[in-house]
């Protein structure tokens, strides 16, 4: 069995996100928000990694985020 923490770190770009507040994708702007698509990669890279080279932990941030 394999367990992971993943830590999701930003707002997604999703449907409800995009209803509710529509004027926030424009404030984030390019790359400032967690795309869907990319987040099911992650997860999916996750649970389809190699045996001889687990990770336990993923931190999801989108590309625009400041440290």
């Amino acid at each position: 069995m394999h367990v992971a923490h993943v830590v999701v770190d930003g707002v997604i770009d999703g449907d409800q996100v995009n209803a509710r507040i529509p004027q926030l994708k424009e404030k984030l702007g390019a790359d400032g928000m967690l795309s869907v698509d990319a987040l099911a990669d992650a997860y999916w890279m996750l649970h389809a990694q190699p045996r001889s080279a687990w990770t336990f932990e993923l931190d999801l941030r989108p590309y625009k985020e400041s440290f």
